[in-house]
Formats: structure tokens, C-alpha cells, sequence
């Protein structure tokens, strides 16, 4: 039986924004849907996703990289 974390890069986009938020993933062989994140990290990502929706990029970027989306081209 192993288990091991690894940590990893989940996107988020929410409007004209766009986010990297660094999550562990933890891996179990006794768990049949291995991978799962843990709760401080799914909590950190619906805060991220709570910010980014207010266009509160500073709160967002505490724990996050923001970026804004530009449209290059279309209406």
C-alpha cells in the first residue's frame, strides 16, 4: 500500500481572469478515486474563485498568480 502528496498547478478561470493556484494532490492506493485534494486546498481554491468573481485580484493573489484574459480577436 503507498500514499504519497504531490504538489501541482490548478487553473481557474472566472471572467477576464485567470489563476494558478498551487495544490497537493494526495495519492492513495487503498482509495479508488486517487488523487484527492484536501479540504485547506479546496478551500483555497473556492476563495480564489470567490475573489476572482468580486474582481478582487489582490485578495486572489495571496494565494494565487493572476493573470487577465485579452481578447486578441472576435467581437
Amino acid at each position: 500500500m503507498t500514499s504519497y502528496d504531490k504538489t501541482t498547478i490548478k487553473h481557474i478561470h472566472e471572467g477576464r481572469f485567470a489563476a494558478e493556484v498551487e495544490i497537493t494532490l494526495h495519492y492513495d492506493d487503498e482509495v479508488d478515486w486517487s488523487p484527492t485534494i484536501g479540504p485547506a486546498d479546496v478551500e483555497k481554491l473556492d476563495r480564489v474563485i470567490r475573489a476572482l468573481k468580486q474582481g478582487d485580484v489582490k485578495t486572489a493573489a495571496k494565494e494565487a498568480k493572476v493573470f487577465e484574459l485579452l481578447p486578441l480577436a472576435g467581437e
